[in-house]
């Protein structure tokens, strides 16, 4: 969910522009709204434009009453922000509605220009639909909806709004709180008794007599009264302050040959950096000098340091009254997004503007020129995507797509790869896992039949770089790419695209070596997830990408240093990554359901896996009184690992003879899902780690005389396998590799997912269910995960729900992903504390 600005920090004036909200309801309203999941966008209009709300210009607004209060209720839902998608309830929206009742704010999500009619204070398209006939007791972890708002008119509700009057001079102040039933009267009060006020019970007035607490108080505050509190300030006060002046604190930015020069100040007319930063080395709150009192806004004064600090990279830095720092182009988006988040003023040429904006707002770019054909079977978000992509290009820039699983990543990369041959008539080249090669080859085929394409892969191999230059498309996978180096790292290819790029994370192997060695400027990377273990992830793959625009952590960084370098890693990498997700573009896809089916242990089979256990546990404690290196300790605990794991799934994969007449209790958890799954209809996907267990369950659908097909890494013709499953119903079980198959499928022919066994990382999981769950997909998805309990597996599913939240930030509908599993770890999944 994308996060906008708080009205807190929106500056609210009566004399500002008028703002009002505009909600767009999904079309599939009538289904999801007895879920109670109702995805609602938020729009803001001003001036004739409308913005999302985190896109909204910085400049003084006025919502009317209705819009004022609607927005209160979002932010009352959403901690504070006002977030550009919502997913609401059937009583959340009726309570949305009720202050908007009348207004041309209510549009469909397939005509966003025409208002939705109200008819008798109703919407007829909607509100027989947030009808609730029996409600159930809410769950405890579900927030009750905010209670609906008495009605009030118009001028009650302003009257509430009233805000806080100021009177006073220099040499004291005496502020008039707001009537109780304002939203900010308890917090005016609170700030008020901590500076020392005292209530004048005669004309309920808060006084401070003291000339030196005054102006720090004004100091810190003067800005907080005016934007957050909406204070008024009385003729007396602006007479008596008016020679009261704010040290400025501005960004100027200049072109300087192809990069820029930035220059963050402190300043003040006739006033010199030295006595600035004599005030800053003492803390003084303001300044006095001969030209006049300057305050020092203590919020500017961090706002500014912060500012220093994201410019320079270095997090220890003190505030100094002038910083100058030297920006590349590859530097200005993230540098502006950084700068504009801290809300300084900044100066800067059109250049700069142009440059820093376009990745920021989408709708400003411009579609590649690809064949016409082509850009037609583009979805609008894809469309917006190639652009995105294409603008890159054009500005000797890369990125990454990292989309949601099944959003299409491979047909935005075709239509912009397309247009750079037609551009250029040189080669582009793509680089995947082996098993996509052909996947590729099909799909330039369908979406792009102009574009000559080369597979070099097994037998067929490109004779010589010159060889490439016959082709407008060469894919390869990164083996044979870090094999053949010899023609890939002289042959003069346009772009190169990386596919599942998750496979160079590593930028010490040989395959991410060989990428990087590919002699293209222009270098894109395609994945769902751009970051799986840690940040060092993203600074591998940025690394290929932008080289050197990335930098880690300076060598003996504390902790504090380290977060706030992994802060900085993803504001500047943010910029260059594009990512969707399904609740965002495609809110009609339907829902998907993940369940965890637990299994007990059978005695016999307990019996077996406690014996495993013991033996781990123990080679593991006397390997470390032998003292072992750690390294040693992890292959040993791995392997011990995975035999615990093994005697979870089947007892047959531990000791095949002495277990062939124990029951496996997965086993018999599977038969039962898959006999409620063929009476229902369903077609299911059945992922495992072992390909050894899959064997077994071949042997169980062969003995049931079930049609299934089956694909691991050793399987030829994936693409055609998964045509097969699509079009052919009589085929109700896909048994796969989690390895081999986890990405780059299409397999919306199923709605039936299930894990057999679990796997530390939850991304990849969540890729696997992706397969079925994508565009095109007609049916609720459910994903089942088979876990047994108090084992392994068990541990395993816990480990994976306190590590997926790792780096969410950086991608708003991040599945996320998992740390690096340390030797500790692996103890803990063993049992021991």
């Amino acid at each position: 969910m994308t996060q906008g600005p708080s009205l807190n920090s929106i500056d609210v004036s009566p004399d500002g522009a008028p703002l009002h909200w505009r909600l767009l309801l999904p079309p599939n309203l009538p289904q999801c709204a007895p879920k109670d999941r109702i995805p609602v966008k938020l729009e803001a209009e001003t001036g004739g434009e409308i913005y999302p709300p985190e896109r909204l210009p910085k400049q003084p607004y006025w919502p009317e009453p209705p819009h004022l209060l609607a927005a209160m209720l979002v932010e009352s839902w959403a901690n504070g922000k006002a977030p550009s998608m919502m997913q609401l309830t059937r009583d959340q929206l009726s309570q949305l509605l009720q202050p908007l009742t009348g207004e041309p704010s209510v549009f469909s999500f397939r005509n966003p220009k025409e208002p939705m009619p109200w008819v008798d204070g109703k919407l007829p398209d909607v509100h027989p639909h947030l009808v609730v006939e029996a409600k159930a007791p809410p769950k405890k972890d579900t927030p009750k909806p905010m209670p609906l708002a008495p009605e009030k008119s118009r001028r009650e509700m302003e009257r509430d709004l009233t805000p806080m009057v100021v009177d006073g001079s220099t040499n004291y102040l005496a502020i008039t709180l707001p009537s109780r039933e304002s939203i900010v009267y308890d917090e005016a009060l609170e700030l008020l008794k901590s500076h020392s006020f005292k209530l004048e019970p005669s004309n309920r007035k808060w006084w401070l007599r003291d000339r030196h607490k005054t102006l720090q108080f004004l100091a810190e505050h003067w800005d907080r009264l005016k934007n957050h509190y909406r204070a008024k300030f009385t003729p007396a006060f602006r007479k008596y302050t008016k020679k009261l002046k704010p040290l400025e604190a501005r960004i100027h930015l200049r072109k300087d040959g192809d990069d820029f020069v930035a220059d963050a100040e402190l300043a003040a007319p006739g006033i010199e950096a030295g006595q600035i930063a004599q005030a800053l080395n003492k803390g003084q709150p303001y300044l006095e000098t001969h030209k006049g009192v300057f305050l020092l806004d203590h919020g500017k004064l961090n706002t500014m340091q912060e500012a220093q600090r994201r410019l320079t990279g270095d997090a220890d830095r003190l505030l100094t009254p002038r910083v100058t720092k030297r920006i590349t182009t590859v530097e200005a988006a993230a540098v502006n997004q950084q700068l504009e988040a801290l809300d300084l003023a900044i100066e800067a040429p059109e250049e700069w503007k142009r440059r820093s904006g376009a990745l920021s707002d989408l709708s400003a770019l411009q579609p590649p020129p690809a064949p016409e054909a082509l850009l037609k079977m583009l979805r609008p978000y894809q469309a917006l995507g190639a652009a995105w992509l294409w603008h890159l290009y054009n500005n000797d820039l890369g990125g990454i797509l990292a989309d949601e699983m099944g959003l299409g990543k491979t047909v935005q990369a075709l239509t912009v790869l397309s247009a750079i041959h037609q551009e250029t008539q040189k080669p582009c080249l793509v680089v995947c896992p082996a098993g996509l090669v052909e996947n590729w080859r099909r799909e330039a085929k369908k979406f792009a039949p102009d574009l000559k394409v080369f597979a070099h892969h097994r037998a067929s191999r490109l004779e010589s770089a010159e060889h490439a230059l016959q082709y407008g498309l060469v894919v390869t996978s990164y083996n044979t790419l870090a094999r053949d180096e010899e023609i890939f790292h002289t042959a003069p290819f346009a772009a190169v695209v990386g596919d599942e790029a998750q496979h160079v994370k590593n930028r010490q192997t040989q395959n991410a070596k060989a990428l990087r060695g590919v002699l293209a400027k222009r270098r894109f990377l395609l994945t769902g997830t751009p970051v799986e273990n840690s940040l060092d992830d993203l600074a591998a793959l940025f690394e290929f990408v932008l080289p050197g625009y990335v930098q880690p952590p300076p060598a003996g960084a504390s902790r504090e240093e380290r977060e706030w370098h992994g802060m900085r890693i993803k504001d500047r990498a943010a910029q260059y990554i594009l990512r969707r997700s399904k609740r965002e573009v495609a809110p009609e896809l339907p829902e998907k359901i993940e369940q965890v089916f637990y299994c007990e242990f059978s005695d016999e089979q307990e019996a077996l896996y406690r014996k495993v256990e013991e033996s781990a546990r123990r080679e593991v404690f006397e390997l470390e009184m032998a003292n072992a290196s750690e390294g040693k300790l992890r292959v040993a605990a791995f392997k011990q690992l995975l035999r615990m794991r093994q005697a979870c799934i089947d007892p047959r994969l531990v000791e095949k003879e002495a277990a062939d007449a124990i029951a496996s209790t997965k086993l018999d958890a599977f038969r039962e899902l898959l006999e409620e799954s063929i009476d229902g209809g369903h077609r299911m996907l059945v992922f495992s780690q072992f390909t050894s267990a899959l064997a077994l369950l071949k042997d169980e659908l062969e003995a049931q005389k079930m049609p299934y097909l089956y694909l691991d890494g050793s399987t030829p013709n994936r693409a055609a396998l998964c045509e097969q499953f699509n079009e052919d119903d009589s085929i109700p079980v896909f048994l796969i590799s989690l390895k081999a198959g986890g990405t780059g499928l299409n397999l919306t022919g199923a709605d039936t997912v299930v894990h057999y066994d679990p796997w530390w990382n939850p991304a990849v999981e969540a890729q696997a269910t992706d397969r079925a769950h994508r565009i095109g997909q007609s049916r609720t998805v459910t994903s089942y995960k088979l876990i047994v309990s108090n084992s392994v597996e068990e541990r395993v599913l816990s480990m994976q729900r306190q590590k997926a939240a790792l780096l969410k930030d950086l991608f708003e509908a991040s599945e996320a992903a998992n740390a690096k599993i340390g030797f500790a770890d692996m103890k803990a999944l063993m049992g021991e504390e």
